[in-house]
């Protein structure tokens, strides 16, 4: 008795509810992403053989250039507990809304007394209007830069339960006496470990 051939059908994969997954899953990161701000201190880094990484988290970066110090505090949460630990200290009060605006601003230098119009203003303004002169770098426990690094520490272990690191980005042509500055408020805290960040073009050689 002959075997009855049974028609072969071509296998045909429904691919619509994938594709539905992945246009909502990149909708979802569109919409939820924040731009990174621009720098507002245009720093030519030295070069170095050296690379390793730099962290993405409980890291607070020292710009330095054209004898202006910026800094950057990494982590939302962590930035603005260490605007609010800042405000209490110099006693001035932000609206929950400047906390908000805050805590996706990348690198700043602006005085404290100016901090609140600085956070107000649009991207744009920021570097038209010239109040980014840098934080002011005295090295005494007064000095504003001084009470950032410390607010910085401070909001790191509270935030993340972790030592916050520093990391400083100087311009190749900046003058030792500025460096030199940094560095004494960092170790009027006992921060005697810090990394240096610069290129890898050095090593491309």
């Amino acid at each position: 008795m002959p075997r009855v051939k049974v028609p072969r059908k071509s296998t045909a994969v429904d691919m619509t509810a994938m594709c539905d997954v992945a246009f909502l899953l990149l909708t979802f990161f569109i919409l939820t992403a924040t731009s990174r701000q621009p720098d507002p201190l245009e720093i030519k880094i030295p070069s170095s053989t050296v690379q390793i990484k730099v962290p993405d988290k409980d890291l607070t970066i020292l710009s330095i250039g054209k004898g202006k110090v910026f800094i950057e505090i990494i982590g939302m949460n962590v930035k603005k507990d260490a605007l609010q630990k800042m405000a209490t200290t110099y006693g001035i009060s932000f609206t929950p809304e400047q906390y908000k605006r805050f805590g996706v601003i990348s690198a700043f230098g602006v005085p404290m007394n100016q901090m609140g119009n600085y956070i107000s203003m649009s991207p744009e303004q920021r570097t038209k209007s010239g109040i980014e002169t840098g934080i002011p770098t005295d090295s005494t426990s007064n000095g504003e830069l001084y009470r950032w690094i410390e607010a910085a520490r401070r909001a790191t272990a509270d935030v993340n339960q972790a030592k916050m690191r520093v990391s400083i980005k100087g311009d190749a042509d900046e003058e030792y006496k500025t460096i030199r500055s940094i560095v004494n408020v960092l170790q009027k805290q006992k921060v005697n470990t810090f990394s240096l960040i610069t290129s890898a073009e050095a090593a491309a050689k």
